[in-house]
């Protein structure tokens, strides 16, 4: 496990996922038994590692990557890096042969993601990425209702996420000060598009191209040291997606607004048949023959109660922890070949889907995403490809061709 000091590798990776495996006994397999998994905590300070695995009761750790990487014990490399150091950690472990589980996104650019999906493939190795958000209660609520065709045919899914991150002079900031450093890999549109995309792709359909404005909001904050420096990344993203199908998504990433909403994500999802406004938890439903008929009147205050009027949709079982989980269905992908439909390619699309983003809001125009395969050659084939209407206004601009 490389990168367990961390936030994220720390809090969800290693205490909420592998050490409750651990004390649950393992993780239990299509036949009944269980396989129990076993911690090496790899990182940079000896100190930190050594905190971490006395307080936990981990016997292994180490400061050297390549010993543990040649160490046949261990079978599976975990990456939880920061984006920047990710793809050098990923190459060597495709090398040593291990199977590889991620965090995402997988690259700094879809190139170099995509090369290593093929990477991957050909040294025949399991790879997974993180898909977390897929495992929330309120999203596998929402999956529930689209398998049961209650919304009849989808309509559009608008989505807001994000909190006020404090800049860190008056008080500390509650992220780290890479994520607004475009240098360090930082900025919202790699953090939150990669997760964007696979939770479009996985509940609505594939992404066919994407409207984006990326900004930075706060041009100036203070580090963990106390240091003032320059913003260089986006802290807050606007976006419009297609996707297949004719859905159309439209999704807010912020970190600069503050939250008047139940919960710090929110999607709504509309439907001929119906409506459903979900959370990390909550699920709230309203089908069509219970829905109001409200009426514009800017003249008269409306005293409906239109929260009212919507139902909270039963759970029905327990969730447990989304990153636990996904490691649980990784771990059975990797001892009896059980199915993994989260693998590098996927977060390959992931990377993708930000890159042009980023593309689209410094060009300022719709960029349509083509469908990639582990045969796709470069990140040429996801360039140029004008809208309809773009290219009746091109008379006078240079021939844009789409990718096939």
């Amino acid at each position: 496990m490389n990168g367990v000091s961390g936030r994220m590798g720390y809090r969800q990776h290693l205490v909420r996922s592998i050490l409750a495996i651990r004390e649950q006994g393992g993780v239990e397999l299509s036949d009944g038994t269980r396989v129990q998994v076993e911690p090496i905590l790899v990182g940079r300070s000896e100190q930190k590692l050594a905190e971490l695995a006395e307080k936990h009761g981990i016997e292994h750790w180490t400061t050297n990557l390549d010993e543990a990487l040649a160490d046949d014990r261990w079978q599976i490399y975990a990456d939880f890096l920061v984006t920047k150091a990710r793809a050098a950690a990923l190459r060597k472990a495709i090398a040593a042969g291990k199977a590889i589980y991620t965090e995402k996104p997988t690259a700094e650019s879809f190139e170099e993601a995509l090369e290593l999906a093929k990477l991957a493939t050909a040294a025949g190795i399991k790879n997974g990425v993180v898909h977390d958000k897929l495992y929330l209660p309120g999203l596998q609520k929402l999956k529930r209702l689209i398998d049961s065709g209650f919304f009849g045919r989808i309509l559009s899914v608008r989505g807001e996420f994000g909190y006020w991150v404090f800049e860190g002079d008056w008080q500390p900031a509650q992220r780290p000060s890479w994520n607004y450093r475009a240098e360090d890999g930082g900025g919202i549109i790699v953090d939150m598009f990669p997760h964007w995309n696979y939770v479009l792709e996985n509940l609505f359909g594939r992404v066919e191209s994407v409207y984006a404005k990326a900004v930075t909001e706060i041009p100036e904050r203070v580090d963990e040291k106390g240091d003032t420096y320059p913003a260089t990344a986006d802290d807050a993203a606007y976006a419009i997606f297609e996707l297949e199908g004719g859905v159309i998504a439209q999704l807010n990433s912020s970190w600069t607004t503050r939250v008047n909403r139940d919960e710090l994500v929110e999607f709504q999802v509309d439907g001929t048949l119906g409506s459903a406004v979900v959370g990390l938890f909550g699920c709230k439903i309203q089908p069509r023959n219970a829905t109001p008929k409200p009426v514009w009147n800017p003249d008269l205050a409306d005293a409906h109660d239109y929260a009212a009027d919507w139902i909270e949709s039963p759970g029905n079982r327990e969730f447990e922890n989304g990153f636990k989980t996904q490691w649980e269905e990784f771990i059975r992908h990797v001892v009896e070949d059980a199915p993994n439909h989260y693998d590098f390619l996927a977060g390959a699309r992931g990377v993708l889907l930000a890159e042009e983003g980023l593309r689209s809001s410094a060009e300022g125009r719709r960029i349509a995403i083509p469908e990639v395969t582990i045969e796709t050659t470069d990140a040429a084939t996801a360039t140029d490809a004008a809208t309809p209407v773009e290219a009746q206004a091109a008379d006078a601009a240079p021939e844009l061709t789409g990718a096939r």
